[in-house]
């Protein structure tokens, strides 16, 4: 191995660092990366921009490496070898069912690893797969124009339902929608697909619709959600 030595100094004195070096870099391994994008995308396409240097890009940005998707570009320039404003057009160009397939695969691959070192917290109630779900409207944002920036009427750039499991502590699925301004129960029908058989779906009461419950109870799940208090007429 190359620099062993140094590897295993790192591995004696920070082990923890360098398992979770080594577990991240498997689960976001660049092919694993393109492959989600080259199954899933359906009118982009690769070119000489990988999807995975995006996600990398990204990842510098989200995890506060650097403030912008500029900043990681210009610190990079010469690794990724394209124009910036082909990274600005692969990001706008990204479609929805990429990005939730890269949520699927990516927690698929950490659920295993948790159950594996047994790192699994106690189910808030035995024998159910605990689900929650909420809606999450992206709202204002240094990236619009200054006269937006601080309306949250202003038009929104989309919004999304987020599936958490707290055994796991993980994001299980994402359900993203590009308009910001849709009711999140729109995008009930495509999330009544994911329910199984001994699921505990838990939401608030903007999820009480009756085409939702009991589309729960018909595949074997259950739930909790509060009933909304009656309009007074």
């Amino acid at each position: 191995m190359i620099l062993k030595d140094i590897y295993e100094r790192f591995a004696k004195k920070a082990p923890v660092s360098v398992m979770v070096r080594a577990t991240l870099e498997n689960v976001l391994a660049a092919d694993r990366l393109d492959a989600i994008f080259e199954n899933n995308a359906q009118d982009q396409y690769c070119g000489e921009l990988l999807f995975s240097t995006v996600a990398d890009i990204m990842g510098l940005v989200v995890c506060q490496i650097h403030p912008s998707v500029n900043a990681a570009y210009v610190d990079r320039k010469e690794e990724i070898g394209v124009t910036v404003k082909s990274i600005y057009d692969k990001l706008k160009g990204i479609e929805p069912v990429v990005s939730r397939a890269f949520v699927h695969d990516t927690a698929a691959r950490m659920q295993a690893i948790i159950k594996y070192t047994g790192g699994m917290a106690k189910p808030p109630l035995a024998g159910y797969r605990t689900k929650i779900v909420d809606g999450n409207h992206l709202r204002r944002t240094d990236r619009r124009i200054g006269e937006l920036r601080e309306l949250n009427a202003a038009p929104l750039p989309g919004q999304a339902l987020v599936v958490f499991d707290p055994e796991y502590r993980l994001v299980l699925d994402v359900l993203p929608c590009e308009d910001g301004h849709a009711q999140e129960r729109c995008l009930l029908p495509e999330l009544l697909e994911t329910v199984e058989r001994l699921d505990l779906w838990i939401a608030d009461r903007n999820f009480c619709t009756i085409v939702f419950l009991f589309g729960i109870d018909s595949r074997g799940g259950k739930f909790i959600i509060p009933v909304p208090e009656p309009r007074v007429i």
